[in-house]
């Protein structure tokens, strides 16, 4: 299926049922909420919060994604979004944005080397006084 095609669907399935009536703003708080459930899926992937089973967190992440992608699609119908060519666009300012792939690669060398001072800041206060670590 294509993006288009999606958007389209997203649509019909809404008119079919009435939903297409819904204000915008309420779309997307139905995003967001979709949106918290995936962050927490995250944190579990990433280890942050307690998972026993990995592979089931990735599993219950895809839907969740397809929740938030359904409300996301929905929202761009409700304000008249092509999402296709939004992508499209989307597509030419982040290569606009990096165009050398040098400094790119540069760019998230900085981001994973700051990453690693972080997580060494964090080791340092676990190693000290664990009774003024606060998180």
């Amino acid at each position: 299926m294509h993006i288009r095609e999606y958007q389209e669907w997203v649509e019909a399935w809404d008119k079919a049922r009435g939903w297409d009536k819904v204000l915008p703003a309420h779309t997307l708080v139905h995003a967001l909420e979709e949106m918290g459930e995936v962050a927490r899926l995250v944190l579990a992937w990433e280890g942050y919060k307690q998972a026993e089973d990995r592979e089931r967190v990735r599993q219950e992440l895809a839907e969740e994604l397809s929740d938030l992608f359904v409300f996301l699609f929905k929202l761009a119908y409700q304000v008249g979004i092509d999402v296709e060519e939004a992508l499209r666009q989307g597509q030419s300012k982040a290569d606009a944005r990096f165009p050398d792939l040098a400094e790119a690669i540069a760019e998230g060398e900085r981001y994973r080397q700051q990453l690693r001072a972080n997580v060494a800041r964090i080791h340092e206060v676990s190693d000290g006084d664990a009774s003024s670590a606060r998180c």
